[in-house]
């Protein structure tokens, strides 16, 4: 909470005293304490391998879909059954009558995009809920999905306008992107350690 973050903030300037680290500003001199304590080891080419190993596609090029939806969302009021039967009668429909897809949108769409019929945009992995792109990137195509697509936002009928699929490249080419991301990713994770260690030294 805010008072744990101002203990931490002020253990940490009072660390950059220790350190003779202080600079013009309190948050450049917390960044020079943490450039001094929290360091971690550059990764190995046999790590980074590894690394790339169990996710190729994620270091190549990005998919990009332009994609449209109708969200039935779900709240704690909703009446889930009668609301899939909803979205599903609505999803039939389309399926008969694809052309009706931005009325459809304007009209059932809890989604501010329904009232532009239903766009989203140019979507990438990073860009949507997970639950989201993994139907979007197994259909593969353009095009209606054929099943609704279940989210944390609710139900969400799914149109495809363009899918352009990524494109896997070798680890020679994305060896330092592999690292750069290992890196961080093992930054983030002293620093919580160093943060937890540091908040434990303010409460006791």
């Amino acid at each position: 909470d805010a008072m744990d973050m101002e203990a931490l903030k002020s253990r940490l300037l009072e660390r950059a005293q220790t350190l003779g680290l202080v600079a013009d500003t309190p948050e450049a001199s917390i960044e020079a304490v943490l450039a001094h304590d929290v360091q971690v080891p550059e990764p190995t080419e046999e790590e980074c391998r590894r690394a790339y190993a169990r996710e190729p596609q994620r270091h190549g090029a990005q998919a990009i879909a332009e994609v449209d939806h109708i969200l039935f969302a779900v709240t704690d009021a909703t009446p889930i059954d009668l609301l899939r039967t909803r979205a599903e009668l609505v999803l039939m429909r389309l399926h008969a009558e694809p052309a009706g897809f931005e009325a459809a949108a304007r009209e059932y769409s809890n989604c501010p995009s329904g009232e532009l019929g239903g766009n989203l945009g140019q979507l990438t992995r990073e860009g949507c809920a997970a639950e989201f792109w993994q139907a979007i990137e197994q259909f593969g195509t353009d095009g209606l999905l054929p099943t609704l697509v279940h989210t944390r936002f609710g139900l969400h009928i799914v149109r495809v306008r363009r899918f352009i699929g990524g494109m896997t490249l070798p680890f020679e080419q994305v060896s330092q992107r592999v690292a750069q991301s290992l890196t961080q990713r093992a930054f983030l994770s002293a620093l919580r350690a160093y943060a937890g260690d540091l908040s434990a030294e303010t409460a006791g």
